[in-house]
């Protein structure tokens, strides 16, 4: 089928002609006419298979049809790169329509906030807003919601897991109890669900493809020692320095973040750091340089895992093993978008042994493993405990274990009798 068999106004086409739209995806087919004929849905599919073409296309269509007074949609978004994506894409989706949309989000200066609370007071036809900022406007006291029709949770497994539950129900407080509620993520766990069957009104349910990874992205993992890392990152993006690919290295923090970036510019690597505490202004200036090629690698926290579309993202490396199984699917799932092909590779050390085996389990394939080029980097897979260093038979292994136990070889307690330092009285203040 194509778009035009979903009966969307001349203008809603017009726009999809001019981006090359034609064929809807799995999850646009799927959830599109339940949104159109004014259902609540629960939509889940992959990262990268048009999740938000499938829940804008019928909003923008539906107020085509019937304007609206005020503000008539509200997305919540967990992330500012998210809600300045799904702003983008309506404004491109609804460019010959007239329908309007402003992204809410928090990290800018006082001139943002304005605009927004003007937007909020005089009303748009979406608006896109992340919970923490969203909440802040409520709380001010000049936010009108009576109008809305469609509100739409995107990457509702994200928020719960960000706690902004609390956030979400206060917002839906705001809203008139008669109206269309949609929900999007990539995974759906029980609790999501729950969540959702609380608010929503007999949902129409939609599963593409859940925690699986998209079928273009080859997956490989190194079996690396974590003293070894920076230089087998090194030395895979060897000889890539000035080839027009573009990499994301995700790290499990903000330190390991910074490391990373730094070695990688004294090696002369092209590269930035992007983390929760990057002023938005100026990660917004380095995701700008990423897709224009001016900054070919970027190292990050989950704070890109979702919420970046970028076309054309060649690898993902994983320096760390996320510590969600979930997670690796969202992090891979940057390359490999739109039936493109990509590379996945993800840094296994022996403390992440068993964390990887189960996003293994959760994917239902195994990643092909290989050591890396040098042998001493490498560790043995059989030594899962994460004792990289001695076997379980070795003496002075033993000796360590017992010192720090504090016990003697007849297991009596060394310490006992002895006054512990955190125990002796203080003098008062």
């Amino acid at each position: 089928m194509t778009f035009r068999d979903f009966g969307f106004a001349p203008a809603l086409l017009e726009g999809l002609d001019a981006i090359g739209f034609e064929t809807p995806t799995p999850v646009q087919e799927q959830a599109i006419p339940p949104i159109l004929e004014g259902k609540d849905v629960i939509a889940c599919a992959q990262t990268g298979t048009g999740k938000t073409a499938a829940y804008l296309l019928p909003v923008i269509n539906h107020i085509i049809d019937s304007p609206n007074k005020g503000v008539d949609t509200l997305v919540i978004c967990p992330t500012r790169e998210l809600a300045i994506q799904v702003d983008q894409q309506i404004e491109v989706l609804a460019y010959f329509t007239g329908i309007g949309s402003i992204a809410i989000y928090g990290g800018r200066d006082g001139h943002s906030m304005e605009q927004e609370k003007k937007a909020l007071r005089s009303g748009a036809d979406i608006i896109v807003a992340t919970p923490g900022r969203l909440k802040a406007h409520i709380q001010m006291g000049y936010v009108d919601f009576s109008t809305v029709r469609h509100f739409i949770l995107d990457e509702a497994d994200r928020m719960l897991d960000m706690g902004f539950v609390g956030d979400i129900m206060q917002i839906m407080h705001q809203l008139p109890p008669k109206r269309q509620n949609l929900l999007f993520s990539a995974t759906m766990p029980p609790r999501i669900r729950k969540f959702a069957l609380g608010f929503m009104h007999d949902p129409v349910e939609v599963n593409i493809a859940i925690a699986k990874p998209a079928e273009g992205i080859v997956q490989l993992a190194y079996l690396v020692q974590d003293a070894h890392k920076k230089r087998l990152i090194l030395e895979l993006l060897k000889g890539k320095q000035g080839e027009d690919r573009r990499i994301i290295i995700f790290a499990g923090t903000r330190k390991n973040v910074g490391e990373l970036a730094r070695a990688l510019k004294q090696k002369g690597f092209r590269a930035e750091a992007v983390s929760s505490d990057l002023p938005q202004e100026k990660r917004e200036e380095v995701l700008l340089d990423f897709r224009n090629l001016k900054t070919p690698i970027i190292v990050a926290t989950d704070v890109l895992s979702r919420g970046i579309d970028i076309q054309g993202i060649d690898l993902v490396i994983n320096y760390d093993v996320p510590g969600d199984a979930e997670d690796y699917v969202h992090r891979i799932g940057r390359t490999a978008r739109a039936d493109a092909t990509g590379m996945a590779i993800t840094l296994i050390g022996p403390s992440s042994w068993r964390k990887f085996e189960q996003i293994e389990a959760l994917m239902g394939m195994e990643v092909k493993k290989l050591q890396p080029p040098v042998a001493e980097w490498g560790f043995d897979p059989a030594q899962r405990s994460g004792r990289s260093g001695r076997g379980r038979g070795s003496r002075s292994g033993g000796r360590r274990s017992r010192r720090r136990s504090g016990r003697n070889r007849t297991g009596q307690n060394r310490n006992r009798g002895r006054t512990r330092k955190h125990d002796r009285p203080r003098a008062k203040d």
